[in-house]
């Protein structure tokens, strides 16, 4: 029978959901993917202080004596997504998900221009962008810009997303994966009723489940890959589903569970249902955007999350930089 883990990756891509180099090599995931909170987090670590240097001191070089801290840090943050992104392509086989700045959201052309910026970078150190995912938030300036990065050949992850409108004007501008958040649904519906939900009863679980058949039904080829997860139920429940991105500590748990694990979603099951096919253009993504209150708000409140927990980084990285130019 095997580990939890061990039944997940037969029909399942398993990611793993951090920034810790140490992480990934323990539990062997094909892809990796991370966020400013992870790449904050890992930034932390004294054994990854080294790195941390060298991109800020490369990023003043670059840059010159005279540039602004800001400029030079937000050079280094950039430079240390990728810095990180290498190290764990050195481990993992597959990509990794490297995030831009969630500030540019709702800009299009900021957004294509710090893609391109990202890729040049893993570019320049030997690695292919066949091996990376560029992630962006599911605005619809960002999947427009995802849009236009697949044509030139940038493949694209989705991030925060949170309703089947997200996923369909996804799919529909042929993006290459997306990533639904579990737990983050979850987290609104039980502060806004109050109730608590068995794993299968999960309205996270619920809404991946919907896309991935959804996707399956109309023969879309973009991956589903769930996200946020909030314990081992939910992702017994999406078993199935072609990747699950999971952070360390429930990884741990499904490497030292023994136990059965049933396939939950599959594609043949997909192909009977009996769903309507909706097109998205942005008068009705707005539309269905406005009318799902938990989609609504937790894509506010993720970019300005992200957005957050980038500024922490920037000033852990200014007052680090003011202590090596001393």
């Amino acid at each position: 029978m095997g580990t939890l883990l061990e039944q997940l990756k037969e029909f399942t891509v398993v990611v793993a959901d951090t920034g810790d180099i140490q992480a990934i090599e323990t539990f062997t995931p094909r892809d990796a993917t991370t966020n400013p909170s992870l790449i904050t987090a890992a930034a932390q670590m004294p054994q990854y202080q080294s790195i941390v240097d060298n991109t800020l001191i490369t990023a003043r070089k670059e840059l010159g004596k005279n540039a602004s801290e800001s400029d030079v840090t937000t050079l280094a943050f950039d430079r240390l997504a990728v810095g990180f992104g290498l190290k764990i392509l050195e481990i993992i086989p597959g990509r990794v998900s490297t995030e831009v700045d969630a500030r540019l959201s709702y800009d299009m052309e900021a957004t294509i221009e710090k893609a391109h910026f990202l890729i040049s970078e893993y570019e320049k150190a030997g690695i292919s962008r066949k091996r990376v995912l560029i992630k962006i938030a599911s605005t619809w300036e960002g999947i427009k810009a995802a849009e236009v990065l697949e044509k030139e050949g940038i493949h694209c992850n989705l991030t925060l997303l949170f309703g089947l409108h997200q996923a369909i004007a996804c799919a529909e501008s042929n993006i290459t994966l997306i990533s639904p958040f579990v737990g983050r649904i979850l987290d609104w519906y039980k502060k806004n009723t109050g109730e608590d939900y068995s794993s299968s009863e999960d309205p996270g679980v619920i809404s991946v489940a919907q896309i991935y058949n959804y996707y399956k039904k109309f023969g879309y080829k973009t991956e589903v890959m769930g996200a946020s997860f909030r314990n081992v139920g939910e992702i017994r429940e999406l078993a199935g589903c072609d990747l699950l991105t999971i952070s360390p500590k429930l990884l741990e748990e499904l490497k030292s569970t023994d136990d059965k694990l049933l396939r939950k979603l599959d594609p043949n099951k997909a192909t009977s249902m009996n769903l309507e096919k909706i097109s998205i253009d942005k008068a009705t993504f707005d539309k269905m955007h406005k009318e799902n209150q938990m989609a609504y708000d937790k894509l506010d409140e993720g970019i300005k999350g992200f957005t957050q927990a980038l500024e922490s980084l920037e000033e852990m990285l200014k007052t680090r930089l003011a202590h090596i130019e001393k």
